[in-house]
């Protein structure tokens, strides 16, 4: 009798592990019938731009919408509370092995080694990737400066992750923050790529990030970021600050010798994600970067009502569980 407890108690609590681990991510899966085959995982985790509230409602929309299988990564404390201060901890990481995409919006974080070698495994298989605003510097190592991956740090030799992949790492604020928006200026050159399908009216309250006068050459810029001359869309154009990329591709060369197509963009706060034609953009590289058709004019309806904490530290919604993400 004290066996059969013992292995209905071993249950149980295998039960228990595998229900509490469930909730440490949320998977959106696209609508019966719909499914394009390709799973997308978007990476939760700087303190300033609310990707804890985009991730969720761009993962929606492109399983609903598009046919993708969006798995959104949290930071989070031990008990899955949502915590974009706390670096150290994004449960899920190995979700990225079976990934076809990653849309990386970190900053800052320091995960464990074993964590990390699934983000390096991803690269170094080719697999494309959508580096947001702040995923220039994604990686910060304070503590753990012997670990194989502290070349990925920010201030690391060469640019850290940002420096390898897009080809620079943070530098400034173009615009004059929360007090200059910016505008999407298409590149003429460029206009006709696949991205840029019925994308032509892209606005952002973040601002700009200036590039490094090294900018990469081998860059294909898609769209230069005008800063204005305050945080509304018809505020007029701020003349005295040249334009500056804002979004554009590289081919990142991964130790395996495999080719990695980098997207990256320094717009892409969650309040910029109002811009109907941003998030176009975020959709129409979701299916070209997993080698499908872009449409001819992408659904982005958001899924629900969506109002979106303007960015700033600390200010992000204390105290949500990962688990209040999880679809209805």
């Amino acid at each position: 009798m004290k066996t059969r407890l013992s292995l209905f108690g071993a249950l149980i609590a295998g039960f228990a592990t595998a229900a509490s681990a469930a909730t440490q991510w949320v998977t959106y899966e696209p609508k019966a019938g719909t499914a394009n085959g390709k799973h997308i995982v978007f990476l939760s985790g700087d303190e300033e731009y609310r990707s804890e509230e985009s991730g969720p409602q761009l993962g929606k929309m492109l399983s609903q919408r598009h046919g993708f299988k969006v798995t959104v990564l949290f930071s989070q404390d031990p008990d899955g509370t949502i915590n974009p201060n706390n670096s150290t901890n994004v449960p899920g990481m190995h979700l990225l092995d079976s990934a076809d995409l990653v849309i990386n919006q970190f900053r800052f974080r320091e995960l464990p080694d074993a964590d990390m070698k699934h983000f390096a495994d991803y690269l170094d298989a080719g697999k494309p990737m959508i580096v947001v605003r702040t995923a220039t510097h994604a990686f910060n190592y304070t503590k753990n400066k012997q670990s194989p991956y502290a070349n990925y740090s920010f201030g690391a030799k060469g640019g850290g992750f940002g420096g390898m992949t897009v080809g620079h790492s943070w530098t400034f604020h173009h615009g004059n923050h929360a007090k200059e928006a910016a505008r999407g200026l298409v590149d003429g050159k460029n206009a006709k790529h696949p991205i840029l399908t019925s994308v032509t009216d892209v606005f952002g309250p973040s601002d700009v990030y200036g590039v490094n006068p090294d900018f990469p050459a081998d860059a294909i810029v898609l769209m230069h970021g005008q800063t204005l001359k305050g945080m509304k869309p018809d505020d007029a154009p701020n003349l005295g600050k040249p334009i500056m990329p804002m979004v554009w591709l590289r081919d990142y060369k991964a130790p395996s010798g495999k080719t990695a197509k980098i997207l990256s963009t320094s717009i892409g706060a969650a309040v910029d994600l109002q811009s109907e034609d941003l998030r176009r953009l975020f959709v129409n590289a979701s299916y070209h970067m997993t080698g499908q058709t872009v449409p001819k004019k992408a659904d982005v309806a958001w899924m629900e009502d969506f109002q979106p904490s303007m960015f700033g530290f600390n200010t992000f919604k204390k105290g949500v569980k990962v688990s209040e993400h999880l679809p209805k």
